[in-house]
């Protein structure tokens, strides 16, 4: 339950306590100062508090969009202002302060500067066309209730329910409709999280259509990928449309993504080797999965590394801005990156038409392209940008690295080396590069790629060695990714054995999860998974390590064996600890408003 407390004396025919009650606050009325005070005091310390200007004139949705999202510990717009449990004390503190203001001063807007003074950080919606004001007279009055009158908030609501950055599939050919689902879904009490399991459903029925290797299969696999698709995107708008973030839903949404993905290159595998050409494709889809995740670890990577960089620009940046000021150059440069919108519609679209291997080949070629496209014009933007990265960028590619006992034992070890933006990458390059050639030359299970494995693992300790700070460093773990993940496609490949790659399959989706976990705790400000899941884990050189001595010690169906088992251990430790994680109370609620594409 909530509380809203009226400041004041409301007009004559004023709605605003309706309004309240609608959204879902127990109104109560204060003369002044000393009886907001009073009234605060009387409300229970684990609710949420509204104190509103009982003069304010405004839209609803200007309302619900300060005083309901759950995601701020505090919220304010002119004559309205809301405080969580976290930011009850500060609240409590400076309406202390006030008591003794004149009759008449607007209490919300005082409070909230000292609020901000108090260090609770104020959220202030950007209302665009909504009205929020308090009026000093009657002749403003009315001229803010006709403003108010002349906006239609509902639209304003579904309009805003849908990102501002998105792809061109999704802005066209899904959002005009989609979010319209989304108000018939709020409308009959259904939540975020209900539609994002709707959708991770409907993907696994896709995933099993696809399996059966049949053409009517396939068919009816495609369409439902593109359903899950616009159930996808429904569940973020009507989480914006009705404002029900939660960190159930940050979990769901970072991860139900991937797991949809993942599950339909796993069904047309199965697909293609029940169908009539008993084709095996278990290395594509393989290889697919690895490419994506690598595309989206450089994306992240540059991300955390400017988060908060200073001097941060760039003459690439400078001309991507000019770019963007010309209309097709911005839908052609979003779609070059094949976001997750024309990546699933591709997908849908050949899996109906051709066959698994078609559709593994295209995929693998646009996202080659698009991981040439973006990883070039990250490198330009980083070695033409003078910004100084912060200890926390560091720490953030630090967590990113993944670095188990093995790499930090090497890190001790390393010698001083020389400074320089290059010094980090160069040493992750060689270690990849040294493992990728022993494994080119050796890609047979033997004693060689063990070799290889211990190199890679002592430089890259050694390029973790000092904080990352470079201009190229993000590109450290990136480089860290497409070593352990190729290491353990391409001796799955070269096993001999039944079943290995399904059984590699599983053992990268297990590490992938951990590693966009990791991503989106960060996000949310509260750091990487605990180290001693990282330890336990092994790191990245520890895995590698670990594949590469299983696939020496154990050939053919024993290697099998120890992929399956070793996907189990690592999918049941990290799984416990991230589900452990994200119910807990001090989960973020993180919700990708970016628009960037996935």
């Amino acid at each position: 339950m909530s509380t809203a407390i009226l400041t004041g004396l409301p007009p004559v025919g004023s709605s605003l306590e309706d309004d309240l009650r609608s959204l879902g606050f127990d109104v109560r009325a204060a003369a002044d100062a000393a009886g907001t005070a009073a009234a605060l005091a009387a409300v229970p310390a684990a609710e949420r508090v509204a104190l509103v200007d009982a003069r304010f004139v405004g839209h609803l949705h200007a309302l619900r969009l300060a005083l309901t999202d759950p995601r701020f510990p505090a919220a304010a717009v002119e004559g309205a202002l809301t405080a969580q449990p976290e930011a009850r004390g500060a609240l409590t503190r400076a309406l202390a302060a006030v008591t003794d203001a004149e009759p008449g001063v607007n209490l919300p807007d005082a409070l909230a500067p000292r609020l901000e003074a108090d260090g609770v950080g104020v959220h202030r919606p950007d209302l665009g066309v909504l009205v929020a004001t308090v009026p000093a007279d009657a002749d403003v009055r009315a001229k803010a209730e006709g403003d108010v009158a002349a906006v239609d908030d509902e639209a304003v609501r579904l309009r805003t329910a849908v990102k501002s950055r998105d792809g061109f599939f999704t802005t066209y050919c899904v959002s005009p409709y989609s979010r319209y689902l989304a108000r018939w879904c709020a409308r009959r009490g259904f939540t975020p999280n209900q539609v994002t399991t709707a959708s991770l459903l409907t993907a696994l029925i896709a995933a099993g259509c696809a399996a059966t290797g049949t053409r009517p299969g396939f068919v009816a696999a495609g369409v439902l990928l593109i359903f899950s698709f616009v159930l996808d995107c429904t569940d973020g708008q009507l989480a914006r449309y009705s404002l029900q973030y939660s960190t159930l839903g940050a979990w769901l949404d970072a991860t139900f993504d991937r797991a949809k993905e993942y599950a339909y290159y796993a069904g047309l595998a199965i697909g293609a080797a029940h169908g009539g050409g008993n084709d095996d494709v278990w290395a594509l889809a393989l290889g697919a999965m690895v490419l994506q995740t690598c595309r989206h670890v450089v994306d992240f990577s540059f991300n955390e590394a400017n988060h908060d960089a200073t001097a941060n620009t760039s003459p690439t940046a400078a001309l991507s801005d000019k770019l963007d000021s010309v209309g097709w150059t911005v839908w052609a440069r979003r779609m070059i990156v094949l976001p997750i919108g024309e990546r699933w519609a591709l997908i849908a679209v050949l899996t109906a038409f051709t066959t698994p291997r078609t559709v593994f080949y295209v995929l693998l070629a646009g996202c080659a392209l698009a991981a040439c496209y973006t990883t070039a014009g990250r490198v330009l933007r980083s070695l033409t940008r003078k910004a100084h990265r912060t200890d926390r960028a560091a720490r953030a590619l630090a967590d990113l690295a993944d670095s188990g006992p093995v790499a930090e034992l090497a890190a001790k070890a390393a010698t001083r080396r020389p400074g320089g933006g290059a010094t980090a990458p160069v040493l992750a390059l060689t270690g990849a590069g040294l493992l990728l050639v022993q494994l080119w030359w050796h890609p047979e299970p033997g004693w060689w790629p063990v070799l290889g494995a211990s190199l890679y693992a002592l430089f890259a300790g050694a390029a973790v060695a000092r904080p990352l700070k470079g201009p190229l460093d993000w590109l450290v773990p990136p480089v860290f990714r497409a070593a352990e993940y190729l290491t353990i496609l391409v001796l799955a490949a070269h096993s001999g054995g039944s079943g290995a790659l399904p059984a590699a399959f599983g053992l990268v989706a297990a590490v992938a999860y951990h590693h966009y976990d990791t991503v989106y705790r960060i996000r949310g400000g509260s750091g990487a998974p605990p180290h001693w899941l990282v330890r336990a884990i092994g790191g990245h050189e520890g895995r590698v390590l670990a594949v590469t001595i299983a696939a020496a010690l154990w050939h053919n169906q024993g290697f099998t064996i120890a992929l399956t088992a070793l996907a189990a251990a690592l999918a049941l430790a990290v799984l416990s600890e991230s589900i452990r994680f994200w119910v807990s109370s001090g989960a973020p609620a993180v919700h990708d408003e970016t628009g960037e594409p996935a």
